[in-house]
């Protein structure tokens, strides 16, 4: 979420929400935020013996497409080069099954939209 302090807090207003939603589906936290200079992770979960990488996105209406649609191609890259050196610095992790999921969040108010799409892109490491 880039922009002012208001559209940072709306950011993490999201990944609350997001942590939330997966925590009520079994998924484990285990790092937020994680950021290296290769890029950022929002959320970081176990999900069984799964890592996953977690792209929160929050988009409050869909005229510039939506917020799944904006994890681009050179937005994935910046992930997964995040999530390889997640996985060279934090050792105990390295042999876990990974995936990478996005929860896009869109709308307003108290009830958002929320589309958790699971194994939304792939990397080799």
């Amino acid at each position: 979420m880039h922009g002012g302090r208001g559209s940072r807090f709306a950011g993490q207003r999201a990944e609350e929400q997001a942590l939330r939603y997966l925590e009520d589906r079994g998924l484990q936290p285990v790092e937020r935020n994680y950021a290296s200079r290769r890029g950022e992770i929002d959320l970081v979960m176990r999900d069984r013996d799964t890592l996953v990488f977690v792209e929160v996105r929050l988009r409050h209406d869909n005229r510039f497409g939506s917020a799944a649609e904006s994890v681009t191609g050179p937005k994935q890259q910046r992930i997964t080069r995040a999530a390889s050196h997640f996985l060279c610095s934090r050792k105990q992790w390295r042999n876990h099954p990974c995936r990478f999921d996005v929860l896009a969040i869109s709308g307003r108010g108290e009830t958002p939209q929320i589309d958790w799409i699971r194994d939304a892109f792939r990397a080799e490491f």
